[in-house]
């Protein structure tokens, strides 16, 4: 008990460990960029926080530059009197800006940039980094071999209705090479094309054309999508294929009595091919009370079991077994790495704004969710290379979120910037300073929101955890997944 509590107490202290150094470190740089930027242009600067809020604690540098930590971490600022007065928001300016000179456009645009530009040069050498180290990937992600097609689906409404993909006639072992004639190289990138998909027929049903490879020809399957899950997006009812490994037996647990060892890889259960947890579960709950024939690859040698009839197959087969899958190390190139999820958050963004795609604001995450990410990330079994590329992905979100047309981020103090230059003076303050307020009004609003959905995405997995923890009996726990 003593051991478990220590470890318990290492593993959280690790993870607010890496909440700090890669969410913090992300915020510094961006103000870094700011903060260079403008000394270089001879820019007055008057304050560096991370943080926004009453300070925890402060200190003056020899630059006259005060330097503090605030409460609130959602971001982070540096006062610059000569740019854009965000009293409302940094605190009020002790300076009187009439005295200081007047600072030209290009400063203003090029001091604007400087934070979004240390983001995605920051973003860079960690992928770099990543790159040198090779990002860990379970195999039931690097592939696009379907191991399992849903027979049924349950909608919102919890009818139970047949699968879109056993619908359109999708089968395992299908390879699917592209989504909507966009081509996929992995699991993310066909469940991403699917969620980002804004296919829709005449009649207003969903669509999304796949393209497979099924007996060594390519072929095209139209699927109708539905919104399904927690999360509500478009889903068809399919899991990757991958390995099935036992990772750990309890002792005195039934399989372990019928000579089922750790290290065990499945390969067949009475002659079928097993291609999946899902798919293993499923027919094990449709041959119950039965002994059944498993071949398993141990130690490079195939080995038969068989599993007596006294061990009904759904409540006590695999009780006490966990699973897990094999990893792979995928060296990814900086730029490639980089212009994926840069193309992947613009077609998000998109897709928020389209009438016909189906993510919400819901689907978004706000600061809970990003240190959750990083919790996630220090759980793994590659604590810190996973840290890494979640850093990686909050860095460039962060640079293009920031260079967003919208008043109170660096995007819409640019525009203010361009706009007061092609009309030759100054937009009027009070209009400024009532855009700047209403929409940091509207950006802390939408921080709540999805903030709201974040607790509950935290909530369910809690409840799934201890669910797996109070249910020994289930017939076959998920494979090891990773952030």
């Amino acid at each position: 008990m003593f051991p478990e509590l220590l470890q318990s107490i290492g593993s959280s202290l690790w993870a607010v460990f890496l909440i700090v150094l890669f969410f913090g470190g992300t915020i510094f740089v961006h103000e870094l960029g700011h903060f260079l930027a403008a000394r270089r242009r001879g820019v007055h600067i008057e304050r560096f926080s991370i943080g926004f809020g009453p300070k925890i604690f402060a200190w003056h540098g020899k630059d006259g530059v005060e330097y503090r930590i605030s409460w609130l971490p959602l971001g982070g600022y540096v006062v610059l009197p000569q740019l854009a007065d965000l009293g409302a928001i940094e605190g009020e300016s002790k300076v009187d800006v009439e005295r200081l000179p007047p600072i030209s456009y290009g400063t203003k645009m090029l001091v604007g940039v400087a934070g979004a530009a240390f983001n995605v040069l920051f973003a860079f050498l960690l992928a770099f980094a990543l790159w040198l180290a090779g990002r860990p990937e379970l195999e039931n992600i690097t592939s696009t071999r379907i191991g399992y097609v849903e027979p049924t689906v349950k909608l919102p409404d919890d009818r139970e209705v047949p699968s879109p993909a056993r619908a359109a006639g999708l089968r395992v072992n299908d390879v699917i090479r592209a989504v909507d004639g966009r081509t996929v190289s992995d699991w993310p990138d066909v469940q991403e094309a699917l969620v980002l998909g804004t296919g829709m027929g005449p009649d207003g049903q969903r669509v999304a054309k796949l393209t497979i490879e099924r007996a060594g020809s390519l072929i095209d399957v139209v699927v109708h999508p539905l919104r399904l899950g927690e999360e509500q997006t478009r889903r068809i009812g399919i899991s990757s294929a991958h390995e099935v490994i036992v990772d750990k037996i309890d002792p005195g647990s039934p399989a372990g009595s019928w000579g089922l060892q750790a290290g065990d890889r499945f390969q067949s259960v009475d002659g079928i091919p097993v291609t999946g947890i899902q798919a293993l579960s499923e027919y094990l709950a449709q041959h119950l009370k039965q002994k059944f024939t498993l071949v398993v690859l141990r130690s490079g040698q195939r080995v038969q079991l068989v599993a007596p009839e006294e061990a009904p197959m759904a409540a006590h087969a695999f009780s006490g077994v966990e699973f897990t899958t094999n990893y792979r190390l995928l060296y990814q190139t900086p730029w490639s790495l980089c212009s994926q999820i840069v193309d992947t958050t613009f077609r998000t963004l998109w897709n928020l704004i389209q009438p016909r795609g189906d993510v919400t604001l819901s689907n978004l995450s706000g600061p809970i969710g990003i240190g959750l990410g990083f919790w996630r990330a220090a759980q793994s079994d590659y604590p810190v290379r996973f840290a890494i590329w979640f850093a990686v992905l909050l860095n460039l979100n962060l640079a293009i979120f920031n260079l967003l047309p919208i008043p109170v981020l660096d995007g819409g103090q640019m525009v203010f910037a361009t706009i007061a230059r092609l009309r030759r003076r100054a937009l009027p303050a009070n209009f400024i300073m009532s855009a700047q307020g209403v929409f940091m009004v509207l950006l802390l609003s939408l921080i709540l929101y999805v903030s709201v959905f974040d607790v509950k995405r935290l909530v369910r997995d809690v409840r799934a955890d201890r669910a797996e923890t109070h249910e020994p009996a289930a017939p076959a726990p998920k494979p090891a997944t990773a952030p």
